[in-house]
């Protein structure tokens, strides 16, 4: 392949990420208003978003329902050229119908004006035109017009689909922030996984726990502490103190010093030793959350203790890894 041909591609990728970054760009002063409208309008829909397209705009309009779906807004994607032969009838007075027309005319979906405006459901539409007739027919209109298309031709859908798609994720999104849309409701949507494992599983679910637990009182001499750390295979153990309470933890990392500073570990109390700065986490935590703080204090367990403060387990970085969250 020559030289010239590689530059002729990659001069026509920047052009078109180039031309696709401005149309997007122009997008932010036009969430106004009419965007709000659209917002106020989908959040009071007692039923589903439907959303509906032709061709390219079909495939984003199956990608904002599956965008909204996930994020707290109850949607899904009905053809347009099906619902005129028996699909409208999913589609019931308490939906809202968003429909995607990049001209804002596609005969297969002004085909359903009249029924929808018939049934009184809530129509949100996204065109290029705002004179367009189903920009008028609409409750509210987004305006997603682009001056030129990337496509040399001006013929191909791009910039006018990326807009659309940015749209749809911008309404998304703020429907989102405005019901407080949970990482934890995410998770209910998306339970299978990696991702599901991330959002769901707790702290408790994957904690050594009872007899798992390393724990010696504050004057156990370090040579017995070190049989406790090693029968229970996590790096370190907790030290409780007289009232059996938390006093600390001693980790490698604290042998390590002990060692290099010649401590005689027969004749040393753990107590000595510990570290009495204690990273804990409550056991009803999500298991997402130990792990940021593992990394964020760059440890390797954390001491997992109840409401009451009662030390209930330790949860190792190697949990978390065989669970699946790292």
């Amino acid at each position: 392949m020559s030289s010239t041909q590689d530059t002729n591609f990659v001069q026509s990728g920047q052009r078109t990420v180039r031309m696709e970054s401005e149309a997007v760009a122009s997008l932010e002063a036009r969430i106004d208003a009419h965007f709000c409208r659209a917002c106020e309008l989908l959040m009071q829909t007692r039923g589903r978003v439907i959303v509906t397209g032709m061709g390219k705009s079909g495939h984003i309009a199956s990608k904002i329902a599956a965008t909204l779906a996930s994020t707290g807004t109850p949607s899904f994607f009905v053809h347009p050229g099906e619902a005129s032969h028996g699909d409208m009838g999913m589609i019931t007075d308490d939906d809202a119908v968003l429909a995607l027309s990049n001209s804002g005319s596609t005969p297969e979906i002004m085909t359903l004006l009249p029924l929808l405006k018939r049934l009184g459901i809530v129509l949100v539409s996204m065109t290029g035109n705002p004179e367009s007739a189903l920009a008028t027919a609409s409750d509210a209109h987004l305006n997603i017009g682009v001056e030129i298309e990337a496509c040399p031709l001006d013929l191909a859908p791009t910039s006018s689909t990326t807009n659309t798609l940015v749209m749809g994720d911008a309404l998304a999104i703020a429907l989102l922030e405005a019901r407080g849309f949970t990482a934890e409701d995410f998770a209910f949507s998306h339970p299978g996984g990696a991702l599901g494992r991330k959002l769901l599983l707790k702290v408790e679910d994957v904690m050594a726990s009872g007899d798992e637990i390393p724990q010696v009182p504050g004057n156990t001499m370090l040579s017995r502490a070190l049989l406790e750390i090693s029968d229970k295979g996590l790096g370190m153990t907790t030290v409780a103190d007289a009232n059996g309470g938390l006093a600390g933890v001693f980790t490698d990392g604290d042998l390590r010093r002990a060692l290099d500073a010649g401590i005689d570990i027969t004749n040393t109390p753990i107590s000595q030793l510990m570290s009495p700065e204690v990273k804990s986490i409550h056991e009803g935590m999500l298991a997402a959350e130990a792990l940021r703080l593992m990394e964020e204090n760059k440890i390797s367990t954390l001491v997992v203790e109840s409401r009451t403060g009662q030390v209930v387990g330790v949860v190792h970085l190697l949990r978390l890894l065989r669970a699946g969250i790292a």
